[in-house]
């Protein structure tokens, strides 16, 4: 071998050599630095792992259903879609700006400033509806998320809602119900850990999952009944409307169990939003303005007396023939000239100078206790945020003009509730128990322990003296008179009070009824504020109870048979039913009866109410087509007699006409 070719394989071997030396210090280089990834820093970079790409979030669960006594939903949450973005991962702001503003309809430099805003969560746009987030979706921007989140509905819309209230853009209770019960109506706070790709995108849930059954919040169950909420609010509605009055109330007492069946306050308030440009018409009048109640008093005043036995019914006072020159202070007068009469005529005809003067012998000291003891100048503990207590002097304040004053409702203010809690402890034989607007969660008691205030003597014997404002001849309640019923009542015209002193020309009709009169079993308080050019209770306020006791007792089915026979001979009875009647017996809005349908033919529905043809249809699963309007059915289609499997082949269609 010559020289040349040794040296050429010296030179082969050191090349290998050095290869695999280099091979041999990358590769332990490349060890060393997993060990020191792994070993070392493993940890640190571990978490940095986890913060990217895991994340704690935190939602709230739906708020809890608003329903009446009988299931009827009067609030609910529903779900709509929010945008919202994080500005630091969206990576070029302007151009998604721009893109964002055409699909949100939003202006270009309110979404430009808040995408290049520093924090890490900002709202884009909320509530939003399912073609604009599917928009928002299709765009694909990093940073950009569509969210769902929980608002508020009123499927009734303006069906109690000044009692209702109303909550936030963030699902809290503002006002109302809802912001008494926040608490137990709020969906609480649940924790999920999320995980994401390096877009930021969502990928699925970790395995404690999103339990947000368990985070929603309680339900709400009130004493209300909505259908008897519909006529107080009707008959208030048309009570106002007719009498250009400014205002009205209505409320609904079942007296044994001193619930609340229905709370109307006129103009309405729908909570939905958008109906009423005036905030005014979401204050709830019948826990907060404070009013002189005027001669409706005079039973409360009554009552106390004959409790202390400073009067009997047949007790006689000089009324001064309608004008009565109080100690040349001031002038005391009637709206007729009487003469001397008896204390249950003072009440018929609600004489101011004989209930000044039976004050004058009962006392101020008695009197105010009276007045204290049947809840005036105190809230009546509702649920009710920022209830009035009303107005009530201490009695070392009386001079005997405010006696004389206060004994036929001038000089004293209380709210319409405590006007109602006070002749419900007459209407419940002289126990005091407290009003019941709660079903669920139960209300508190102790707040107001039942308690007797007078004797069931006493109170049946006002109960009579009520039943004759109604019922007997020249009585100032006739007009709320039922043929066949026996109902009791007080009329009231209160002259309001001027801002600067001394009474206008304004007044305040309102009306209490018994039904029946003695033992009642429901209570219904009328007020219409300022109405023109009849002022006085018994012709704005009475007619309207009337007509709530009617209806309501029609759809109780608690009309007695003397009073359907009365009414038949006058034509069709108020009837319950509305165009929602459908949707309730169809179980859109309302549970539907278990009606039996026998037989295989569509029976004749022509003439009957159209709740009771709806109730029947249900009952075959059918959703009829309605046409025309009115509230029994003129015509229908399939015919009377066809089999039921015609309805499959084309809709059921009802032609609706007015009741004969």
């Amino acid at each position: 071998m010559s020289r040349g070719q040794k040296q050429i394989r010296d030179y082969s071997r050191i090349r290998l050599i050095v290869v695999c030396g280099v091979f041999f210090l990358f590769w332990a280089s490349l060890w060393v630095r997993a060990a020191h990834l792994q070993i070392v820093q493993g940890p640190r970079l571990a978490e940095q792992a986890l913060r990217q790409h895991l994340a704690l979030e935190t939602d709230r669960g739906r708020r809890g259903a608003i329903v009446d006594r009988n299931g009827q939903l009067l609030a609910k949450s529903v779900e709509f879609a929010s945008v919202y973005a994080n500005p630091k991962d969206v990576k070029n702001p302007d151009e998604a700006a721009q893109a964002l503003s055409k699909v949100l309809g939003e202006p270009l430099k309110d979404l430009t400033r808040k995408l290049h805003g520093r924090g890490s969560f900002v709202y884009l746009d909320r509530r939003v509806n399912d073609r604009v987030a599917a928009q928002v979706r299709a765009l694909n921007i990093p940073g950009v998320h569509v969210a769902p989140e929980f608002g508020r509905s009123y499927p009734n819309k303006q069906m109690a809602g000044q009692l209702l209230g109303f909550v936030g853009y963030d699902d809290q209770g503002l006002e109302g119900l809802e912001k008494h019960f926040e608490a137990y109506l709020a969906g609480k706070k649940a924790k999920y850990v999320v995980q994401r790709d390096a877009s930021g995108r969502r990928l699925y849930l970790d395995a404690q999952g999103r339990e947000m059954a368990n985070a929603d919040g309680a339900e709400i169950r009130l004493t209300i009944d909505s259908q008897i909420q519909f006529f107080a609010e009707e008959a208030l509605a048309k009570a106002v409307t007719e009498n250009r009055g400014k205002a009205g109330i209505c409320i609904v007492v079942h007296v044994k169990s001193a619930e609340i069946l229905a709370w109307a306050n006129y103009p309405f308030f729908n909570p939905n939003g958008g109906d009423n440009p005036d905030p005014k018409a979401g204050r709830n009048r019948l826990a907060l303005d404070v009013l002189e109640p005027g001669s409706t008093m005079k039973p409360i005043l009554i009552a106390a007396a004959l409790q202390e036995k400073v009067i009997r019914p047949e007790t006689q006072y000089n009324c001064e023939k309608g004008q009565w020159n109080f100690y040349n202070i001031a002038t005391i007068r009637d709206t007729h000239p009487y003469d001397v009469i008896s204390v249950d005529k003072i009440l018929r005809w609600s004489s101011n100078i004989g209930a000044a003067k039976i004050g004058l012998d009962l006392g101020a000291h008695k009197l105010h206790a009276y007045f204290d003891r049947v809840g005036f100048g105190q809230p009546t503990g509702l649920p009710l945020p920022g209830e009035a207590k009303g107005l009530m002097r201490p009695v070392s304040a009386w001079s005997k003009l405010d006696l004389a004053t206060c004994s036929f409702g001038q000089g004293i203010g209380v709210t319409p509730v405590q006007l109602a809690q006070a002749f419900h402890v007459i209407a419940n034989n002289g126990v005091k128990k407290p009003l019941r607007l709660v079903m669920d969660p139960p209300q508190d008691s102790s707040f107001w322990p039942e308690t007797r205030v007078f004797d069931p003597q006493v109170a049946k014997t006002v109960q009579l003296m009520m039943r004759d404002v109604v019922e007997a001849e020249k009585g100032t309640g006739v007009k709320a008179h039922i043929d066949g019923l026996e109902l009791g009542g007080k009329t009231g015209t209160a002259q309001k009070a001027r801002a600067r002193g001394g009474y206008g020309d304004k007044y305040l009709a309102n009306f209490v009824g018994f039904v029946p009169a003695v033992d009642p079993e429901y209570m219904v308080l009328v007020m219409v504020d300022e109405p023109e050019p009849n002022h006085y209770g018994g012709v704005v306020a009475a007619p309207a109870m009337r007509e709530v006791a009617l209806k309501s007792l029609s759809y109780l089915g608690r009309l007695p048979e003397s009073v359907k026979m009365q009414q038949a001979d006058k034509g069709p009875a108020p009837a319950p039913v509305r165009a929602s009647d459908v949707a309730e017996a169809l179980g859109v809005a309302f549970p539907p009866m278990n009606i039996a349908v026998d037989g295989a033919e569509v029976p004749n529905l022509v003439g009957m109410p159209l709740r009771k043809a709806a109730e029947i249809l249900a009952g075959k699963g059918v959703v009829p087509t309605l046409k025309g309007s009115g509230l029994v059915v003129g015509k229908q289609n399939p015919a009377p007699g066809a089999h039921w499997d015609a309805v499959n082949k084309e809709p059921f269609t009802i032609w609706l006409a007015k009741a004969s």
